[in-house]
């Protein structure tokens, strides 16, 4: 089949307690496209040090690295820190294949600087979707993760079709939120089990409430909310119904841990029928 939902980044090492298990955007997001009915392609890098059964039926390119992009989070009294332990390698653009790059939607998805901002300007697919968190992180010599401007943000931002970012990744900065809203075509910040305010060119915000959940693990529910609205305002034309069915997918994610949060085919349909 021919890929039609193209998701660039690092598939990433989560260490958990015993353990670790298999996270980064593009897993989450191609996942969620597969059950939306999409054929997903995954450009990444990873080491050997990293299990990919959750995903081994989709369609990967593997940039080598000695090392997966592995995260660390520590809680204290400050609440949580989070720590980067590893790097992946860099992702050029000329390890994709021609017919990849006929793909309906890219999805750029940056986990730790590994996709270079000038790349946006090459890319040609009806519709490019961005979530630019990897652009917006920073870490010290000893692994800490911060959050750091992006001073490409006004020259990338209006040459995509939408992009969806958190208020934690603007460090809770709205200022900046309607200020890049006025270069970007549909921007969309999500808040959690606040829900999401969407920026559409000429017609100002909307906020949209989250559906209650019984939260049991928030990981990846933003992943699964930025490959929802995309595949839905693809469809439809309409930022507003994408915001609440993605919204109601990602509130059903946080009710199941890690990967196993994405959506299945009848939670797709029952809330397609919700977000009417």
């Amino acid at each position: 089949m021919a890929i039609d939902y193209l998701a660039l980044g690092h598939l990433a090492k989560d260490l958990v307690p015993g353990g670790h298990r298999l996270g980064g955007t593009v897993a989450y997001a191609a996942l969620t496209a597969k059950n939306l009915g999409y054929n997903p392609g995954l450009v990444t890098s990873f080491g050997d040090d990293l299990t990919l059964s959750v995903v081994a039926d989709l369609d990967v390119i593997r940039v080598p690295a000695p090392f997966s992009t592995t995260y660390e989070n520590l809680y204290g009294p400050q609440g949580r820190s989070q720590f980067t332990r590893a790097q992946a390698a860099p992702l050029p653009l000329d390890v994709i294949p021609p017919d990849w790059w006929r793909a309906r939607l890219v999805h750029l998805a940056p986990l730790a600087r590994e996709l270079d901002p000038a790349i946006v300007p090459l890319i040609s697919a009806p519709f490019i979707g961005l979530t630019p968190q990897g652009w917006l992180r920073e870490w010290d010599a000893a692994g800490r993760i911060t959050k750091c401007d992006w001073p490409q943000a006004l020259d990338v931002l209006p040459r995509v079709s939408a992009a969806v970012l958190s208020l934690e990744d603007l460090r809770g900065d709205w200022a900046t939120a309607e200020r890049w809203a006025k270069v970007t075509r549909v921007l969309v910040i999500t808040e959690g089990q606040e829900g999401c305010t969407v920026f559409v060119t000429g017609e100002g915000a909307r906020q949209f409430a989250a559906p209650p959940a019984q939260e049991l693990d928030p990981t990846g529910a933003g992943d699964i909310f930025a490959a929802a609205f995309f595949i839905h305002l693809y469809e439809t034309e309409d930022p507003f119904a994408a915001a609440k069915f993605a919204n109601h997918l990602a509130a059903l994610s946080v009710t199941r841990p890690g990967l196993a949060g994405v959506p299945t085919v009848e939670e797709v349909a029952l809330c397609r029928m919700r977000a009417i």
